[in-house]
């Protein structure tokens, strides 16, 4: 089940949960700096991997309450053990690792398992995990989930292998295409061809069955680690929140607890839609809707609507009834105004088109080179522009700087048609993947009913916690059908809907989403410590709670804003 097994020590300027960085080293605007930028050390990749991760996740601005009204940056030294796990039937491998914290608690014999968020790697819920299960003497395990940052570049030739490092395809590699002919890039949640999301529940249970072995490695005074007699607590938020509650539905008994925060996670009836719906959806209207709630609209967004209208996606004969119509078709959708609001992050960030693209490769099994709407990915220029190949240093960088999911690190989508065509024509290429009845919309759709969740073990205790203002997994979309036909089916399931929270923590840091939005975060370590103290007989669980909180409106985070839930 794994191989390429490794065992570092973080210690003396280095550690666990941030090498060394501290909460300054972790605000500091700048990335840690490689010695030799074409040749950087698996020591050095792993700093910054951990400074990407951080920042991607967390609100760690002035202000923001990070370190001081909830979580910890603390120095936690002790030992990471990483290795490539593989499930059976899969092409690929995905990444697990287990951090020990030298302080590990023998006593309580506790592991958090999770799962990284969005498509990052290895590292992508140390914020999550890491930060909340390190300081209290935990080991925390973790799996990419068969996503992650171990890109390819195919005019190198050339992937990521264990430690980080770039090398070429004759070594042992974190993920290696089908086929290596061609120019661009490939990364592996798109272009492994098995279709991850279909198996992250196992993916999160390879990563507590790595934590076990390399538990009676790391301590063999107290072995043997078993699921009987070791708590296993797995939490997630966002993808990884899907993939935790995936876990749950395992009858093997081996988890103890759950915790999700804004899961992606697709069930039936109940008002749900899969993500690749949704977004496909917004990719094309939510441009147009978002003036109509007050938000300024792009440049060069009256000729879009507009050829929207002359396609026959948008009716009206004004700018400002098209924006109407579009608004109105998200409504009529599902979609609340509050979470179209916070949507327009990822309008802004070209973030619906970039889930479609990955996302239409993934449930489709597609290679590199044949997405059904023609699109690629290659190394591109600060303008945007096409660039015939990445350089060695940003190679050597794609593993601590990317998210897993272009655009972004100097790789970016390309689209096959002209710029006249303003995107148009893919993005309702996206769209008849779901909508239409051609041989790839059978198949993409085939491989988003793979991805389906079932209901969590009988007895299991979960805590899903998801912000009302969501704009990129809405509840009314993932959360809330997970929780009704959880609940009607008899399950342990508990359920906070925090108002006033979107899905970035991360990005409070601007004043314009600070002043309004609160973060998720301190939610999912307030649940963790409830369940924690409830397997420990000192508590209850949580109650079910619409949590109204108070927005900072531009003065520091304090207890107060969070109304948490006592």
């Amino acid at each position: 089940m794994f191989s390429q097994q490794r065992t570092t020590e973080h210690r003396d300027g280095d550690d666990l949960l941030t090498a060394g960085l501290g909460l300054e080293g972790l605000r500091a605007m700048l990335p840690p700096a490689f010695a030799d930028a074409d040749h950087p050390t698996p020591a050095e990749l792993r700093r910054r991997a951990l400074w990407s991760n951080w920042r991607g996740i967390a609100d760690l601005a002035p202000g923001g309450g990070y370190g001081e009204v909830y979580g910890s940056v603390a120095s936690v030294p002790g030992r990471e053990f990483s290795a490539f796990a593989q499930v059976p039937g899969a092409t690929q491998p995905h990444r697990v690792l287990l951090q020990v914290p030298d302080a590990f608690d023998a006593k309580k014999r506790c592991i958090v398992v999770a799962a990284s968020s969005g498509s990052r790697g290895i590292h992508g819920a140390i914020a999550v995990a890491g930060a909340w299960g390190l300081p209290k003497g935990c080991a925390v395990a973790y799996t990419d989930k068969g996503a992650g940052t171990d890109y390819f570049d195919l005019d190198a030739g050339q992937g990521i292998t264990a430690d980080g490092t770039a090398a070429a395809t004759d070594a042992k590699l974190a993920f290696k295409p089908g086929a290596t002919s061609g120019t661009g890039v490939a990364y592996k949640h798109a272009h492994s061809q098995d279709n991850p999301e279909a198996d992250w529940g196992r993916h999160v249970k390879q990563a507590a069955q790595f934590a076990l072995e390399s538990l009676d490695e790391a301590l063999p005074a107290q072995a043997p680690f078993t699921f009987g007699n070791t708590r296993v607590i797995a939490v997630g938020i966002s993808n990884g929140g899907g993939a935790v509650l995936r876990a749950a539905e395992d009858g093997d008994d081996w988890l103890d607890a759950v915790v999700a925060g804004e899961p992606n996670v697709l069930v039936g009836g109940h008002g749900a839609r899969n993500l690749f719906d949704y977004s496909s959806d917004a990719a094309l209207l939510m441009p147009c809707a978002l003036p109509q709630l007050g938000i300024p609209a792009m440049p060069g967004l009256e000729a879009k609507c507009a050829a929207l209208a002359v396609r026959g996606v948008l009716a009206g004969d004004t700018f400002e009834a098209r924006q109407q119509d579009a608004l109105a078709k998200l409504r009529a959708g599902g979609w609340t105004d509050a979470a179209l609001r916070a949507g327009s992050i990822s309008v802004a960030f070209d973030l619906w088109r970039a889930v479609g693209v990955g996302y239409a490769s993934a449930y489709g099994r597609y290679p590199h080179d044949a997405h059904p709407c023609g699109y690629r990915y290659s190394a591109m220029n600060p303008d945007l522009s096409v660039r015939a190949a990445a350089t060695m240093a940003e190679r050597a960088a794609w593993v601590a700087d990317a998210s897993g999911i272009p655009p972004g690190a100097g790789v970016g989508i390309i689209d096959p048609q002209a710029p006249a065509d303003m995107g148009l024509t893919g993005l309702q290429c996206l769209r008849a993947l779901w909508t239409a009845d051609s041989a790839d919309a059978r198949r993409v759709r085939k491989g988003i009913e793979e991805a389906r969740a079932g209901l969590p073990r009988k007895g299991l205790p979960v805590v899903v916690i998801h912000g009302t203002d969501d704009g990129l997994v809405p509840q009314a979309f993932s959360s809330a059908p997970y929780v009704a036909m959880a609940k009607s089916a008899g399950r342990d399931v508990r359920y906070w809907q925090v108002r006033n929270v979107q899905h970035f923590d991360a990005f409070l840091g601007f004043p314009q989403y600070g002043a309004f939005y609160l973060p998720l975060l301190p939610y999912v370590y307030n649940a963790l410590d409830r369940v924690d103290a409830h397997l420990d007989g000192n508590g209850s669980l949580p109650a079910d709670a619409v949590i109204s909180t108070i927005p900072r409106a531009g003065k520091p985070l304090a207890g107060d804003n969070l109304a948490m839930p006592r």
